[in-house]
């Protein structure tokens, strides 16, 4: 089973940047899709991005153009380049794995991103 430990969150004003990074540990990743769910207050969980085990990226709309997701298999490392940032971006990010369907089945307990105005 992959725990994983998600950091790199904080405060920003908007238009700024951040980097999240998700540390994975026990079994190996190499074969494993992962990305990042984000709960933003009053709304359900939801994907903003996805990456394939050999890197091919997926994101939501909301994001596309302003987030980039990328993995270091051999690190286990997941990470979340976050550009040009918007006060509906806030929320806690939570880097997940996923079955080969995609689809999350495991998350991690999440790294708070307060976007100011």
């Amino acid at each position: 089973q992959v725990q994983l430990a998600e950091s790199g969150g904080g405060v920003v004003q908007a238009g700024g940047s951040l980097r999240l990074s998700c540390e994975a540990s026990g079994s190996d990743i190499s074969n494993i899709p992962m990305g990042w769910l984000r709960q933003v207050p009053g709304k359900p969980r939801e994907p903003v991005a996805g990456i394939a085990g050999d890197g091919v990226p997926g994101y939501s709309d909301v994001v596309k153009g302003r987030f980039t997701i990328s993995r270091d298999n051999g690190k286990k490392m997941v990470y979340l380049e976050m550009s040009d940032l918007k006060p509906e971006d806030t929320g806690v990010y939570y880097c997940y794995t996923a079955a080969s369907d995609g689809i999350p089945n495991f998350w991690g307990k999440g790294t708070q991103v307060t976007v100011s105005s």
